[in-house]
């Protein structure tokens, strides 16, 4: 049987390795669907492990393969490796060279986290029995989801997982912790883009026109209703629209304008009707002022479910390592993840463990351009995981 003090011990070894992957992912971020740099990176690692490895799924995504003794269990491991389209403003030493895009979500220390975590597994691979199957996944942060592709290719077809496992940075717990919840941890997010159009025209002749512009927001007014009317009152749920583009003048109406927002929620029957509700609305709205109105409202990422007894014993065995006291409640929150898909797919457990630190006081919250993490918080992200792996497998 493995100890966790053997998990500590080999988590210090190969701690500045996972610094050092760290700092080469955070200066060289790359886009969802673009990581061809850094799957090349991730593969000359494996290689350099001699862990064997299929490349090329959805593009950029990567299976992995440890086998320790014969018989026992398979279970996965995934990190995505994906940026956003942010311009870092940080000053610290392995700042973007990637201009306009950042690793603004925390992927590079998911990615170097599991990096780390096959060193270990890998050197321990003579001490366990069954099969660890690493998933770097490309595409979490835009639709239709990486996970959902690499699903789509038949990444399990070959091997089934018993369970998958995932981890996220969160600046809202401090170095040191792991956070574990159990059920629906995350929601539902599907995109709403609408173009609502109609004869446009000078603003001084409003009835030789079609009002595009009071038409979208009296669009944007009457959606309102799916959550306060329409939706249960114990349904959580946030409708919501960033993006109102009518490009007339002040004295225009232009012929279009454009919405787009996003729906979430926790509920996967409300997801559907709400999504009928919000179609016809926008459609009789539109049409009440003489336009028309197109939209497009692609099914995006479930809800985030986490199996109630493999997360149980995940925290359990986190207890284990770090002690009872550096174990926090994961927050619900309406934020969504593609890592869904695998959940709805296989049982699952995702956690988050804690990056905030004294090096990082002055981080801006995720998807910031001031986000950064505290490097020291690495080591808990890499003995966390292969503390969980190693105990899953017994």
């Amino acid at each position: 049987m493995i100890e966790s003090q053997t998990i500590k011990n080999l988590s210090k070894k190969y701690f500045e390795t996972a610094c050092t992957h760290y700092r080469f992912l955070h200066a060289h971020p790359e886009l969802s669907y673009q990581e061809f740099k850094t799957s090349e990176y991730i593969q000359n690692q494996l290689i350099r492990m001699n862990i064997p490895f299929r490349a090329g799924i959805a593009d950029t995504g990567i299976l992995a393969k440890i086998e320790g003794q014969s018989g026992g269990k398979t279970i996965a491991l995934r990190a995505d490796m994906d940026a956003l389209p942010v311009q870092e403003q940080t000053t610290i030493n392995c700042k973007s060279t990637n201009y306009g895009v950042m690793h603004a979500c925390g992927h590079d220390a998911h990615v170097a986290c599991l990096l780390a975590v096959a060193e270990i597994l890998n050197e321990l691979k003579n001490d366990f029995s069954g099969k660890i199957l690493l998933v770097f996944q490309p595409g979490e942060e835009k639709s239709p989801g990486g996970a959902k592709l690499m699903l789509d290719e038949g990444i399990f077809d070959d091997e089934t997982p018993q369970l998958i496992i995932a981890q996220h940075v969160s600046i809202d717990y401090p170095t040191g912790t792991l956070a574990f919840g159990a059920g629906r941890i995350m929601a539902s997010a599907d995109e709403i883009h609408v173009k609502i159009t109609g004869k446009g025209g000078h603003a001084a002749l409003p009835h030789k026109i079609n009002d595009t512009v009071l038409a979208a927001a009296q669009t944007l007014a009457a959606l309102q209703q799916v959550k306060s009317r329409l939706c249960h009152p114990l349904v959580p749920m946030v409708l919501s629209f960033g993006k109102f583009i009518a490009n007339g003048a002040t004295n225009l109406i232009p012929n279009e304008v454009q919405l787009a927002g996003t729906f979430r929620t926790f509920d996967e029957e409300w997801r559907k009707t709400a999504k009928t509700h919000i179609r016809r609305i926008i459609n009789q709205t539109a049409a009440a002022f003489g336009c028309l109105a197109e939209i497009d409202m692609p099914d995006g990422y479930p809800c985030v479910d986490n199996n109630l007894t493999i997360s149980q014993k995940a925290r359990d065995f986190a207890q284990e390592l770090i002690g009872k006291e550096n174990v926090k409640d994961l927050e619900v929150r309406l934020t969504a993840e593609d890592f869904g898909f695998f959940s709805q797919r296989l049982p699952a457990t995702f956690f988050r463990f804690g990056v905030r630190g004294e090096e990082n006081a002055d981080s801006g919250e995720l998807h910031s351009a001031t986000f950064q993490i505290d490097q020291n918080a690495l080591y808990y992200g890499v003995s966390g995981m292969t503390w969980l792996a190693i105990r899953f497998l017994e």
